[in-house]
């Protein structure tokens, strides 16, 4: 946010200088990102009133007669769009010969057949804001013709403020100057209040059926879109330029002055931080208001910028009077005709005002709108229409209840103030929430702090916030003042308690943590993670961190399931719903690699399948695992990725097991014949293998690929501790002959089943296949190893040597004798 450090210093006026204040701002957890020095117009720069404006026959420029006060009468010609037609006594800033801008030194020049003396310059120009698109104009009587501008608009400092979405009070000049007079202990200059109402107003409002609602937190209130709505009447206006003072605020604020009106509007949002809305009385049609929700999908309104919005249901629309007799909102849309699109409509409810309706440049008698919104249903509405305002950056973020009132009356005193007449009666409609009483003791403050603040300065840190405090002792009875939405619970005490007594005064030792018997092993989980994510990239993976969103065009070219859990309002288009599985966008990743040979990838994420949220781990590996030298290098096979999945279950402590997968039970994902389950200490956990030769073609992967996919957290052992046995092992080679379909896994199992505990470990060596075992079989040879706690006898180990044999042939297999 962007505020006028000299804005800042009316409102406070025992405000230190920027140097001092810098760190203040830090200390309150809102850091300046940036200071920006404005400096005042040079000397050669003159305010000056236009007498006559004339276009010049055959060409886009106008020709400006002006009274340039010591300097005479003087003429320019001017290509600014707005110079067309221009009033007389409007006021200009004219950039005078011999005068020094922006680098650029201006003088007298011959165009169109005019001598031009000097240049009508822009905000842009001046140095004074962002817009370049016309002249800036002022109104006639600013000052005295030929009057230097740098003693109208001094010299400044921006700041540039940092505001964390839970302080929706700062985004005003008033509301940061009550948070540095809270600080500093210093006297605040309230802005001024405005003309009072009295009596009844002459709009009409009705507000939405409190039937209809949308839903909040679980722990809130539902409400109903709108809870509060003044409208004001103001007639006998001029628009034309809004006063110099404050278009030089609005300018410096970051905001593009418009008109007086619409000035007027933005202005008391930055002063107070209460959006405003402005219509021309001609359009509000029996001066009648309707806020109101769509009445249904697809409904089209144009909005200020002309644009055309789809609306339904679930937007709070502004409507007028158009064949709308106000009774209630049911019955209003019962007998409402349908209207065209954009006719009825003054707006979409504290996002954007509506194409009918908007203050124009012959406007004289407007409608003052100053409501309070759902921030919920406004957040939703404006991201779904991709419409992003000032105001609903406000609105959003909550905006005090009780503000509306008063952002009335000051917004009509400043258009009284500006020629026109201010109407006394005001409406008021519906009854705002407002915070509640909040119960707090200072030892429980101080507790959770670990600061030693008396709950006496806790009261007055308290009060100078705003806050009515009672109780007596170390009891703290807290109302909150109505800005101050975010105040709640009284953690949020502790939190303002500890922000304006200054986190440098916490201690520097440590509290004492006492974990409680139910957080007994909580961080088993986490710290298993950590162990997970070492040890892989200790084996050469990098971790990447993808969305969670996907689309069912990416789904169906990874054949994965197609996500079921749907986005109500997607970033992107190929962003819609919630991924089902985490190989796509490990694929994605992988094909978004340039440069090098080896790519091994790996990610820990949340996946939204129809069984249910669940945590995963993908891994994925392309390439040769090592690049050649001068021989040879290691080759990017299955055989190198089942290598990497065994070293990860081996430096975990794990037991791992892949059998073979066939048939229906292969994933989609995977190529049909390079394809295992991964068993996880005794667990079946997920899948690896090879990626689908389609599926690599349509993410545009070149060479093999390999992946696993397995659930999280992997499932553990029971650990104890056996010393290491003194008997010395015993071993058998055996060479078991069986069908080429039978997995070397299947033929493992049958070996361990009989093996008992003497069996210490199965090893395959040697694989053949040939005429000498038959066609279709293949001969896997194994050594087996036997061990126990003493010497074992050779009866012993031939015993169990027999009974695996003859499990091989009750298999239907056969043993290769030689």
């Amino acid at each position: 946010m962007n505020i006028p450090y000299s804005w800042l210093k009316e409102l406070v006026p025992a405000l230190p200088p920027l140097t001092e204040l810098e760190p203040v701002f830090a200390q309150l957890g809102l850091p300046l990102e940036g200071v920006e020095d404005v400096p005042a117009p040079p000397e050669g720069v003159l305010l000056v009133t236009v007498t006559a404006a004339e276009q010049i026959e055959g060409t886009q420029l106008t020709k400006l007669t002006l009274d340039a006060g010591p300097h005479g009468e003087r003429v320019i010609a001017s290509g600014a769009p707005n110079a067309v037609g221009l009033p007389a006594g409007t006021m200009v800033a004219l950039v005078s010969p011999g005068t020094t801008l922006g680098g650029m030194t201006y003088g007298v020049r011959a165009l169109q057949g005019v001598e031009s003396w000097g240049m009508a310059a822009s905000a842009k120009e001046l140095g004074v804001g962002e817009s370049s698109a016309g002249l800036m104009l002022f109104p006639a009587g600013t000052a005295k013709p030929g009057t230097p501008m740098q003693e109208l608009w001094a010299a400044d400092q921006v700041l540039d403020v940092e505001v964390t979405p839970n302080r929706a009070d700062v985004l005003s000049a008033l509301g940061l100057a009550r948070d540095l007079a809270a600080f500093l202990k210093l006297d605040l200059n309230e802005p001024p209040s405005g003309p009072a109402a009295k009596g009844e107003g002459e709009i009409r409002v009705s507000l939405p059926d409190k039937g209809r609602v949308i839903e909040r937190d679980p722990t809130q209130k539902l409400r109903f879109g709108c809870d509060h709505f003044v409208a004001r009447t103001v007639s006998g206006l001029r628009n034309g330029p809004a006063p110099l003072w404050m278009q030089r605020r609005v300018t410096l604020s970051g905001m593009r002055s418009i008109d007086l009106i619409v000035d007027t509007s933005n202005y008391v949002m930055l002063e107070l931080g209460q959006p405003t809305a402005l219509y021309d009385r001609r359009d509000v049609a029996g001066d009648q208001i309707l806020v109101a929700f769509g009445r249904r999908q697809g409904e089209t309104v144009h909005d200020l910028m002309g644009h055309e919005q789809t609306v339904g249901p679930e937007d709070l629309l502004i409507l007028d009077g158009q064949e709308r007799p106000i009774s209630t909102v049911a019955e209003a849309f019962e007998n409402a005709s349908q209207p065209q699109p954009g006719q009825g409509v003054l707006g979409i409810a504290g996002i954007m005002g509506g194409d009918h309706g908007h203050v124009r440049a012959d406007t004289t008698n407007v409608v003052v709108e100053v409501a309070h919104f759902d921030p919920v249903l406004l957040r939703r509405t404006s991201t779904r229409l991709s419409l992003k305002t000032d105001a609903v950056y406000r609105y959003e973020r909550g905006v005090d209840p009780l503000l509306p009132t008063r952002a009335a009356a000051r917004l009509v005193g400043l258009l009284g103030e500006a020629g026109g007449t201010v109407h006394p009666g005001a409406t008021v409609v519906g009854q705002p929430e407002v915070p509640g009483r909040i119960e707090a003791t200072g030892t429980q403050i101080r507790a959770l702090l670990g600061m030693d603040v008396s709950t006496a300065e806790m009261r007055d840190i308290l009060t100078r916030l705003g806050c009515a405090v009672e109780g007596e002792g170390d009891q703290l009875s807290v109302v909150p003042p109505s800005w101050r939405i975010d105040m709640a619970i009284w953690q949020d005490l502790a939190e303002e308690v500890a922000r304006l007594h200054g986190y440098a005064h916490l201690p520097e030792q440590l509290p004492t943590l006492r974990v409680h018997e139910s957080n007994v092993g909580a961080e088993r989980e986490g710290v298993a993670r950590a162990g997970l994510r070492r040890t892989l990239a200790g084996l050469g993976f990098q971790e990447v961190v993808t969305y969670t969103f996907t689309s069912d065009e990416e789904a169906g070219k990874a054949r994965a399931e197609q996500p079921g859990v749907r986005l109500r309002n997607p970033l992107t288009a190929d962003r819609t719903g919630m991924r089902t599985a985490l190989y796509p966008s490990l694929l994605k990743a992988a094909a978004m690699q340039t440069g090098g040979e080896r790519t091994l990838l790996f990610e820990i994420g949340r996946i939204f399948p129809a069984s249910g949220e669940t945590e995963r781990l993908g891994l994925l590996m392309r390439g040769p695992l090592a690049a050649k030298t001068h021989e040879a290098g290691v080759a990017g096979d299955f055989r190198a990725f089942r290598g990497l999945v065994e070293s990860l279950a081996g430096t975990l402590g794990a037991g791992l097991e892949v059998q073979q997968l066939r048939g229906a039970a292969v994933p989609p994902a995977l190529h049909p014949g390079i394809a295992g389950e991964v068993v996880w200490n005794g667990q079946s956990v997920g899948w690896l293998g090879a990626l689908h030769p389609e599926i690599a073609q349509a993410f545009g992967l070149k060479g093999e690929t390999f992946l696993l996919e397995a659930a999280l957290p992997l499932p553990g052992r029971e650990w104890a501790f056996r010393d290491p046995s003194r008997a010395p092992a015993a071993w058998r080679d055996l060479a078991v002959i069986a069908p080429q379909a039978v997995s070397y896994g299947e033929v493992a199992a049958a070996l361990r089943q009989e093996g008992g505990p003497l069996l210490q470990q199965v090893e395959p060596f040697d694989v053949f296949v040939g005429e000498q075992i038959g066609a279709g079989n293949r001969s896997v040879a194994v050594r087996l190893t036997y061990q126990g706690e003493r010497t074992l006898t050779e009866e012993e180990i031939d015993g169990v040597f027999q009974r695996q044999i003859a499990a091989v042939k009750a298999q239907g297999w056969s043993i290769r004798e030689r």
